[in-house]
């Protein structure tokens, strides 16, 4: 299977003078663990992680004078949609994390999580309703 056919295309994109608490309720309302950083001044892609907001605010900071640009992993690693699903797997367990951008023509055009991941290896179970 391809990453093009586990991966999430709803990208959530933030910039790096978003507070940390706007990250957060973004994220939340969407429902997504990381968000793609595009930062106009500087080039490449960034990834901000709900690990990283917990770490921020775990260290004591405010999450109201935090900005998304001080947290932003920017040496991120990439794939394609063409690349495998066990290729990203094998990415995310090399580097240790559980979010992969999904590049392609140069721009983001999905994540690939391990939950995608889990969900294509693993069916999903139907629920049996008790007669």
């Amino acid at each position: 299977m391809l990453v093009r056919d586990a991966m999430s295309t709803v990208i959530l994109t933030l910039g790096p003078a978003h507070t940390l608490r706007q990250a957060a309720c973004l994220m939340s309302g969407r429902r997504v663990g990381a968000a793609v950083v595009l930062d106009p001044d500087h080039s490449g892609i960034g990834i901000l992680t709900e690990r990283d907001i917990l770490n921020s605010i775990g260290a004591g900071h405010d999450p109201d004078r935090e900005f998304v640009g001080a947290h932003t992993t920017n040496n991120v690693v990439f794939c394609t949609p063409q690349a495998t699903v066990q290729e990203a797997a094998e990415a995310m367990v090399r580097g240790g994390f559980r979010h992969l951008i999904v590049l392609e023509h140069g721009g983001p055009v999905g994540i690939v999580s391990v939950r995608d991941v889990i969900r294509c290896w693993v069916p999903a179970r139907r629920s049996t309703v008790p007669a």
